[in-house]
């Protein structure tokens, strides 16, 4: 068992926001965790080694990060409250780490520095935006804490509710899996849900930068009108498809000659897979651009 108290890292959170007059904007996604032994379980699970350059987003006042910082070679930590970083400029002074680089920015408009792992309790309401963002680079694993409903979207099976752009995105470039349930007694403030932590690892793509590009706009597309047949969702959709307008596109999906394509067309896009989607991404890109 373990001797020190779970509401030790309560009290010390607790302590250091009245000491330094911070209230906590629920609004903004600051919630800060206060449990420590979900906190070393999430630091556990990314396997941090002295070769390890972490990136970390949404830092506050250093619960993972100076507990990072203590494993890894250096860990990259972007919070974008000001006041907030200087706290966790003093803590990390006061503890004598010096191996954590603070970038005081928005994390969805800086570019990452080279880093190999990203261990995070994400400010959740970025947590999409946030999550494409972090497929465009190369890592070896992701630890990551999201909403439950935001989490079970991640691996949402086809047909079923919860699948999603997400998770049509997320099959061709990583295996995720759900490594923990974290209660929403475990925050301060308390969210409204519980959340998840899970595990990001990248897959060897089967796409190249082009085929992705073109998957990904079609993807975003077909799933702003899920419930629709393609064909209609990428006539709804065709701004982000295309130059094209309303009638142009409409003539040359209905003159399609295929049937085996035509046949995709007419399924709703909550019944087809990520590898039709492809496939239906990569004929229709042809023909738009004819």
């Amino acid at each position: 068992m373990n001797s020190e108290p779970v509401e030790s890292l309560s009290r010390t959170t607790k302590s250091i926001l009245n000491k330094y007059g911070i209230r906590l904007n629920k609004n903004l996604g600051q919630n800060y965790l206060i449990d420590k032994n979900k906190r070393d379980q999430i630091i556990n699970f990314g396997n941090i080694t002295k070769e390890d350059v972490v990136l970390e987003i949404g830092t506050g006042i250093g619960t993972l990060t100076i507990e990072l910082a203590k494993k890894a070679k250096k860990v990259i930590a972007i919070e974008q409250d000001s006041n907030i970083s200087k706290i966790l400029e003093e803590r990390l002074k006061e503890e004598k780490i010096d191996n954590v680089d603070i970038i005081n920015k928005d994390a969805l408009k800086v570019d990452f520095p080279e880093f190999n792992k990203i261990v995070s309790n994400l400010p959740y309401q970025i947590s999409s935006p946030i999550t494409f963002k972090f497929l465009e680079y190369d890592f070896d694993l992701a630890v990551l804490m999201y909403q439950k409903e935001f989490s079970q979207r991640m691996v949402g099976e086809v047909g079923s509710k919860n699948y999603s752009r997400l998770s049509a995105m997320l099959y061709f470039k990583c295996d995720v899996k759900k490594l923990t349930d974290v209660s929403c007694e475990s925050f301060i403030p308390k969210p409204k849900v519980d959340s998840c932590v899970m595990k990001l690892t990248p897959k060897e793509s089967k796409l190249d930068n082009a085929d992705f590009k073109i998957y990904s706009k079609f993807t975003k597309a077909l799933f702003q009108h899920r419930n629709k047949k393609i064909k209609n969702a990428l006539i709804d959709s065709r701004h982000i498809i295309s130059n094209l307008d309303k009638k142009e596109i409409k003539n040359k999906l209905n003159n399609i000659e295929s049937d085996y394509l035509k046949n995709y067309l007419s399924k709703r896009v909550i019944s087809i897979t990520p590898e039709e989607i492809l496939f239906v991404s990569k004929e229709v890109n042809l023909i738009l651009n004819d």
